[in-house]
């Protein structure tokens, strides 16, 4: 019997829409994979606005260096993960490998905290990405357009390609990132020809970057970097997941760690070590174009602009289709209201998600659109606010989990060694986890500093309070559902579709193994007494 046969079988179709337990399948390749992940971290977008950022608030040089450090912390991180994600193939990704290494709660805590960050991430871009918009085309075309409604315009289009097959999303961003990349290795090449005080390494030196602030140069630094996990959440819809998934992981984390250090090394040598500090805290996000236009000309600094807003659009398009899949992935497993796992009838998106997605973006966006009316700071609202508060709460949540998951890592391969060599089940995850809270831990008390608050502010302790809170939720309910809803739970992080008192395995493409045995008990291994007594242990395994 034929796959789509087992869909239909399974599925309750309603118009566009199905219940069927699976995307897309057997659609991304590993570059369309690497395109997505680097989407998410937005080259021409860190370049511009995150590097002289950096300079500026820090006042330290060695800005470059902070990105190879956090390379090499992300790299240890990648080494479990990959072997993980070529044994668990889910769309949670997170929410699938805590419950599965650290338990259901657990794992479902996970996936509350990944769902409220990785919202805050992309809604959060929609503050800068309408604001320089609009700026844009009012400087260039005359056009009027209040920030908000530039923002609606993008929002409009990335729910458009979140309903769409994935694959379209996948080459609509790799155009976009490979002309972010061109920008960027031009201003690099005009940076190293300009170089005012020479060619010099004084911003690679580890005594600009071992001193004091570098906390929050990693601080900083680790933003950059949010989305380079995000190729376990498209496993499902992965050619041949086992291996895309690892190499796309390790493939990105270099590509951005490298580049990102050779960049704002340019940067630094093309303005002069001796006045990038200062040339960034006058200019700030517009050094980058400044510089184009003294040195490549305007037309060369217009085009540079105009990509930036490109780069947000695929920052966008790449988180949407992260939150849209984790919606999916949870209501598949009825942890979250079951239609959150409809799809498409004829393409398999996520579409119940990524609606829900845009219709989270619209209320946040509206809200801040109507409190910055008549606020003191401007056409700079929504990037001081919006963009500013929950891109950064988004990041710190991420890194959180980043930590949880390396511990669920080392709880995976001591149940379950497989083969793995210690370097993989617990010393390299180990030194991640370490590395990542660190991390975290600066993150945290560089908070008021990266929100862009004078002195002690309440800000920073309502955002990660409201992030880490959201997770602490998510344990709550996963108690709840243990103790009421046993037959969701014995299932969770399964990849299962529970209806009623079972669970309907997700159809599979010839010759893929699917979630494998080892991430289908995560629930009922916790629950197993609980479940037995509602008689659904056996189906739940």
């Amino acid at each position: 019997m034929s796959t789509d046969v087992n869909r239909s079988d399974r599925a309750a179709e309603h118009g566009h829409l199905t219940e069927s337990t699976g995307l897309e399948r057997r659609t991304l390749t590993v570059p369309s994979l690497v395109f997505l992940i680097i989407a998410a971290s937005a080259p021409l977008t860190v370049l511009a606005g995150g590097v002289p950022s950096t300079f500026a608030v820090t006042g330290l040089l060695g800005v470059p260096l902070g990105f190879l450090v956090l390379g090499v912390i992300l790299a240890l991180f990648a080494v479990g993960y990959g072997a993980m994600s070529s044994r668990i193939t889910n769309a949670g990704a997170f929410y699938a490998y805590v419950a599965d290494g650290l338990g259901a709660r657990q794992g479902i805590g996970a996936s509350w905290l990944a769902l409220i960050s990785y919202n805050a991430m992309q809604i959060g871009l929609y503050g800068i990405f309408g604001f320089v918009l609009s700026s844009f085309l009012e400087a260039r075309l005359g056009l009027a357009v209040p920030w908000w409604a530039a923002a609606l315009a993008g929002l409009v289009l990335v729910g458009l390609l979140g309903v769409s097959r994935v694959d379209l999303s996948a080459k609509v961003i790799a155009v976009l990132v490979t002309l972010e990349f061109l920008v960027v290795i031009v201003v690099d090449v005009v940076s190293l020809g300009v170089a005012p005080e020479g060619i010099t390494a004084q911003p690679l030196m580890p005594s600009e970057f071992f001193t004091y602030g570098i906390g929050a140069v990693l601080s900083f630094g680790i933003a950059a970097f949010m989305g380079f996990e995000s190729a376990a959440i498209y496993s499902e819809e992965a050619k041949d997941p086992a291996r895309a998934v690892p190499r796309a992981t390790f493939t990105a984390v270099a590509i951005i760690s490298v580049f990102y250090a050779v960049s704002a090394w340019a940067l630094a040598v093309g303005v002069g070590p001796g006045g990038i500090v200062a040339a960034s805290q006058q200019y700030g996000p517009d050094l980058v174009f400044v510089f184009l236009g003294e040195h490549g000309g305007v037309l060369l600094a217009d085009i540079a602009q105009v990509l930036f807003i490109t780069s947000l659009l695929a920052a966008l398009i790449a988180f949407h289709n992260a939150v849209a899949r984790y919606f999916f992935s949870l209501g598949r497993e009825s942890v979250l209201p079951r239609w959150l796992g409809a799809v498409g009838r004829r393409n398999h998106a996520p579409v119940a998600g990524s609606l829900t997605q845009s219709a989270l973006a619209v209320v946040l966006v509206t809200v801040f659109a109507i409190a910055g009316q008549g606020s003191e700071l401007g056409p700079l609202f929504p990037v001081l606010t919006l963009f500013t508060w929950l891109v950064n709460a988004g990041a710190f949540g991420l890194i959180f989990l980043l930590a949880i998951t390396s511990l669920a890592v080392i709880g995976h391969f001591r149940r379950d060694p497989g083969g793995q060599s210690a370097w993989v089940r617990w010393i390299a995850p180990g030194l991640s986890a370490v590395g990542l809270g660190a991390v975290f831990l600066l993150v945290l008390v560089n908070f008021d500093v990266l929100i862009g608050a004078e002195g002690p502010s309440l800000l920073a302790v309502v955002m990660p309070a409201i992030i880490l809170g959201a997770g602490l939720a998510g344990l709550l309910w996963g108690e709840y559902l243990r103790r009421r809803r046993p037959e969701v739970f014995a299932g969770v992080g399964s990849g299962r579709a529970v209806e009623g008192g079972g669970s309907v395995a997700p159809p599979a493409a010839p010759g893929e193994r699917g979630a494998p045995a080892s991430s289908e008990g995560a629930g009922a291994r916790e629950a197993s007494g609980a479940s037995e007594a509602a008689g659904v242990a056996g189906d739940a395994r």
